[in-house]
């Protein structure tokens, strides 16, 4: 397997970490213009597949006939950190489309982030399954199961029809045989796929282009799922997270996943990018995103000062002493 260096720590003068990966960025066409590393890389999505899992139920137009907002209706395509307005609107959900929490198969737990997770425990609120992270793709596949009258007890079984719709428009639009991907089963219970990075840039593409998407009704449906994520950055993540940080620009469609993948794309330079970060750590997406993005002089300068933000090149101590640095190292090889 090919891989390329991408980032460096070093405390002091001493190189104490680094991160290898894989980048793969494409064109219009789907033609690798830049890499670094192998892009045919087979790598999980995890919840970077969140998107194209949600595209089913944007086709139902189940936000439309259970009359949810674009705020709710966003959540079907979030890794939501459990701040009070994730909750409210999984709240909504579940009150307007009859859905009972005991019915998702997510395992009870605390939000993931600091503050209301710290809440919770100072004021002795149990555990919950709608704190999970991926409550709302749940949530989303359950409702549309209900709509379609399928059954609600296996959704979540990658044999079902709502998890297969959702293969085959994810394999429609990576370009890639359905009968090649391979599946695994995600931290939430659902079925998650694998496929050459190549091909999740390629998908991404199509989120950030759906002029290339030729089916009317998934072109129709990227369109309203791509409008969640772009109106609501805060939730498909939250506050001092990358994909708000990148999704504040409009300009851009990104989700990040498991184990270090993460997609993105531009749409007025039409160009996508996957990237997988093979220690699996999610800490140098922002450093290795802005070098990408420094590298092809993208033009929204802001938008890469904020990912330098979420993560500085220095590193600190305790006492909030420089004592070190990160640099992202990889040269992206134009094709």
């Amino acid at each position: 397997m090919r891989h390329s260096l991408l980032v460096e720590e070093y405390r002091g003068s001493v190189l104490e970490n680094v991160h290898f990966g894989v980048v793969c960025g494409v064109d219009e066409h789907g033609q690798v213009i830049y890499s670094a590393g192998d892009d045919m890389h087979v790598t999980y999505l995890r919840s970077a597949a969140k998107p194209f899992q949600a595209i089913p139920v944007a086709k139902q137009k189940i936000d439309e006939k259970f009359g949810l907002t674009s705020r709710e209706a966003a959540l079907f395509t979030a890794s939501h950190r459990g701040e009070a307005y994730h909750l409210e609107g999984l709240e909504a959900i579940l009150q307007k489309t009859g859905i009972a929490e005991d019915e998702l198969l997510t395992c009870p737990t605390y939000p993931l982030n600091d503050e209301p997770r710290s809440a919770c425990l100072a004021q002795g609120v149990a555990k919950r399954r709608l704190f999970h992270n991926c409550a709302g793709k749940h949530l989303g596949t359950l409702a549309l199961s209900k709509e379609l009258g399928y059954s609600t007890h296996d959704y979540y079984e990658h044999t079902h029809p709502a998890q297969q719709a959702a293969l085959d428009t994810f394999a429609y639009l990576a370009q890639f045989p359905k009968e090649q991907i391979q599946l695994g089963v995600d931290g939430c219970g659902f079925p998650v796929f694998a496929l050459p990075l190549r091909h999740i840039a390629i998908a991404y593409l199509k989120l950030a282009c759906p002029d290339l998407i030729e089916d009317t009704k998934t072109r129709e449906a990227v369109v309203k799922i791509t409008g969640w994520m772009t109106e609501n950055p805060d939730i498909i993540a939250s506050h001092n997270f990358i994909c708000t940080a990148l999704l504040t620009d409009s300009n851009i469609i990104a989700k990040g996943g498991a184990m270090g993948v993460y997609g993105f794309a531009l749409k007025k330079e039409r160009i996508s990018f996957s990237l997988k970060v093979l220690d699996g750590s999610e800490l140098v997406w922002p450093l290795v995103i802005a070098s990408i993005l420094e590298q092809i002089n993208y033009g929204n300068k802001e938008t890469i000062d904020r990912l330098h933000a979420l993560v500085p090149r220095e590193i600190k101590n305790d006492n909030q002493l420089i004592v070190g640095e990160k640099r992202a190292v990889f040269t992206l090889e134009k094709k």
